[in-house]
């Protein structure tokens, strides 16, 4: 019985700091999706979209503002690079797409900055953009220009896909600010990237919970850590990705178990490495496969991964010579998982429940329901027919 209690004890407190670490975050999550689906919402994209074949600074840079303006989700970027690639976009500006709509965007940061600190959001940033950089000058290292164009073609043939289009109407700023059916096409993009994300944020947060029970002792197993400060980072920022790659969770998901590695003892560079491997888990590594073919798949996986340890390795450095990498003690599991008290989290927690459940109910009261995955999208995209 004493096992038995043990198990039950283990299960009830893994539960509870998953929903403690939820808890602190949900303000931070609710109004970084909100952000997000304006910007998708009410930022026009066409001429942008238009404007990205070849590997020049202007395609790549229009890229990644694309990028930027896009949802967090992983599978949703892979999604859209795909289509741009299909339509003539270079492999470096599609892969630049990807890099930026998961590390450039508002609601990882927020998150980031709300659990370990503003110092990790500020390197998701700066790294996002070191990782395109690094990726443009390193591709035909990679890739061949035959290679990429037989990827196209392979792209072309593959099945299409399921995919939803923009809502948004061409309105000035005021007029989308003071118009119902404006923030009806932010609350359909809303609650488009929490269909998308939902079951990654939610393991995220499962996973954190229950490898918080985890003692310190296992992360030092894991990860070198009384090592001399080079071979340390450099094992670290390698291990790190390859964690990201085996635990399946990736877009936001993957912050919590972040916050539960950096108080474990993993060093800077490994938590950020772990961060930039949301691209290449074995889910989306499959999906590569099948939109591009297995060679083309395998030579940006690799690219990828090298990309992340030295965009990770640079990062490191830069913040070490400037004194931005956290010191001192880190934080406990306690501080990662936190409490529920009568403050300002509290309230805006409550206010983030409020417009949570205004703009389901916004995008419900507008949209049609889409019969092949019942997402509700805006009705002049809902397939239909007439008899």
């Amino acid at each position: 019985m004493a096992g038995v209690d043990a198990v039950l004890d283990d299960l009830v407190q893994g539960l509870k700091q998953s929903f403690l670490m939820a808890y602190a975050v949900w303000w931070a999550l609710v109004f970084g999706f909100l952000i997000s689906a304006i910007v998708q919402a009410w930022v026009p994209r066409s001429r942008i979209e238009a404007s990205l074949s070849g590997s020049g600074v202007r395609p790549i840079a229009l890229a990644t503002g694309l990028g930027a303006a896009s949802s967090s989700c992983s599978y949703a970027a892979i999604a859209i690079a795909k289509s741009l690639f299909q339509k003539g976009a270079s492999a470096a500006s599609a892969l630049a797409f990807q890099f930026a709509s998961t590390n450039l965007v508002w609601e990882l940061g927020l998150v980031l900055w709300v659990l370990i600190g503003w110092q990790f959001t500020l390197a998701e940033y700066v790294g996002g953009i070191v990782m395109i950089v690094i990726m443009t000058l390193t591709l035909r290292l990679f890739v061949s220009p035959q290679l990429e164009e037989s990827a196209r073609r392979h792209a072309q043939d593959a099945d299409a896909g399921h995919q939803h289009h923009m809502a948004a109407e061409e309105l000035t700023w005021r007029q989308r600010v003071t118009s119902v059916e404006s923030w009806s096409d932010v609350a359909h993009n809303f609650r488009g990237d929490w269909q998308m994300l939902y079951k990654e944020i939610t393991v995220g947060f499962f996973l954190a919970g229950f490898i918080g029970l985890l003692g310190n002792g296992f992360f030092n197993t894991l990860f070198l850590e009384h090592a001399a400060g080079v071979p340390r980072t450099v094992e670290n920022v390698i291990l790190g990705p390859v964690v990201a790659v085996l635990s399946f969770v990736c877009s936001v998901g993957n912050v919590p178990l972040a916050a539960v590695l950096w108080s474990g003892g993993i060093s800077f560079g490994g938590v950020i490495a772990f961060l930039f491997a949301d691209l290449i888990v074995l889910p989306i590594i499959a999906a590569y496969r099948k939109y591009y073919g297995t060679s083309f798949a395998l030579r940006i996986t690799a690219l990828m991964f090298v990309t992340i340890v030295i965009a990770a390795l640079i990062i490191n450095a830069a913040f070490g010579g400037l004194g931005l990498i956290p010191t001192g003690a880190r934080p406990s599991r306690g501080d990662i998982f936190g409490a529920i008290h009568l403050d300002y989290k509290l309230a805006l927690n409550i206010l983030c429940v409020a417009i949570f459940t205004a703009l389901f109910w916004l995008s419900a009261r507008r949209g049609g329901t889409d019969p092949v995955c019942g997402m509700k999208v805006d009705p002049g995209h809902v397939a239909h027919t007439q008899h």
